[in-house]
């Protein structure tokens, strides 16, 4: 199965392309199914489809041709399906604080459920090998990266909080019910976590693989959209997410170049094609001309999923290269990390039980370092050609 992802800053036309991207995928004979992650769903409204058919469906996947599937995620219908005790444990722990039920209700919605509900199907369809390509509208930059980072997050928390907060709350209950009326997590809220769990196994292993995984940014060229652009392709190398190509959407054909509204325009947008190009090589960069009218139904789906391809195959990746990967040098190690626009100011390397942990900013990256490696330890980091060098040598 191959997996694409379309990220990018909201308004650059991610849904469209991503759509046409799956429409592309399933005239070429792939059993295809695109899912949209973003809260404010408009693959439904790419497609055309009725919205009477879009409620029907209750965030389950639709039928739009034998070979074409479309889903949005409606995160109200899997907390019913998935979620179950987690959510009506945290329902009854915001109403016996006073607020009213239907706020409850929506408090009990936490952020991260829609990225880790979003997981569950990634690693359900997967599994089950029903598809040949799943394409994944995924909400703006930062709900992106959110998305990526959680498998890291999850198992974190699995690791080290899960059994310790299960044990205490064993101890807990009977003395916290003599004192209080708040309610305590029982077992069966832990079980149904651990069940959740056990749902999202690997599915970390199958985003950092990049014979099934990667990610194709959309952008558009203008410059708040490319240094957006610059930063979410620095984090998804981070994270160990291949990133195989940038898609430069709604450039302005050379016709407008003597309209004196555009004329400017035309020039600015050539100027950041050309800085495009020049910081994401060797990724590949496609230029996509902005539409003489709106992209709505399949007709019109097809004419964009040519202006993106041409006779390039969608499911090909265009681009691979190693995350990071450990070199042997006299006895020591070094990890080399590619890590494009990466700066000094904010960047801090530490080990933490048997991971490299990157920081920059407000961002936070996990190496796992191998079994004959738990005993080095970081001796200093540079940065050099877009790659993060950390230097380990054994304790």
């Amino acid at each position: 199965m191959r997996i694409i992802l379309f990220s990018g800053k909201g308004g650059v036309g991610k849904t469209t392309v991503s759509a046409a991207t799956a429409y592309r995928l399933a005239s070429l004979g792939y059993k295809t199914i695109v899912v949209s992650l973003d809260p404010a769903h408009s693959l439904g409204d790419a497609f055309d489809l009725p919205e009477e058919e879009k409620i029907k469906a209750k965030g389950l996947p639709i039928k739009v041709s034998d070979k074409l599937y479309i889903q949005e995620i409606d995160i109200q219908e899997e907390v019913d399906r998935y979620w179950g005790d987690v959510y009506r444990f945290l329902e009854l722990l915001f109403n016996t604080t006073g607020l009213d039920q239907v706020v409850s209700e929506e408090l009990a919605i936490l952020p991260g459920m829609e990225e880790v509900t979003s997981l569950l199907y990634v690693n359900k369809y997967y599994r089950e090998g029903e598809f040949d390509a799943l394409v994944l509208d995924l909400p703006p930059t930062g709900e992106s990266l959110r998305f990526v980072s959680m498998p890291t997050v999850l198992k974190w928390y699995m690791r080290k909080i899960f059994n310790v907060e299960r044990n205490i709350m064993k101890i807990a209950r009977p003395v916290a019910r003599r004192l209080t009326d708040v309610p305590l997590p029982d077992e069966e809220y832990f079980k149904a976590l651990e069940n959740f769990y056990e749902r999202l196994k690997g599915v970390d292993e199958v985003l950092i693989d990049s014979e099934i995984t990667s990610v194709r940014i959309v952008a558009n060229p203008e410059k708040m959209v490319l240094k957006e652009s610059q930063r979410a392709f620095l984090y998804f190398n981070l994270f160990g997410v291949n990133v195989d190509a940038v898609i430069v959407n709604k450039v302005l054909p050379p016709s407008v170049e003597n309209c004196e509204h555009f004329s400017k325009w035309l020039l600015t947008q050539k100027r950041h094609i050309e800085d495009i190009s020049a910081l994401f090589y060797p990724v590949p960069v496609f230029t996509v001309p902005l539409m003489e009218d709106e992209v709505v139904g399949q007709e019109r789906l097809e004419i964009l999923s040519h202006l993106i391809y041409g006779d390039t195959d969608p499911i090909r990746v265009f681009y691979k290269e190693k995350p990071y990967e450990f070199i042997e040098e006299n006895g020591d190690y070094i990890i080399k990390l590619k890590a494009p626009f990466l700066t000094k100011e904010g960047l801090s390397v530490l080990k933490s039980e048997g991971e490299i942990i990157v920081r920059w900013k407000n961002f936070k990256s996990h190496v796992l370092l191998p079994r004959r490696l738990r005993d080095y330890e970081p001796k200093g980091a540079k940065i050099e050609d877009g790659y993060l060098k950390i230097f380990l040598s054994k304790a």
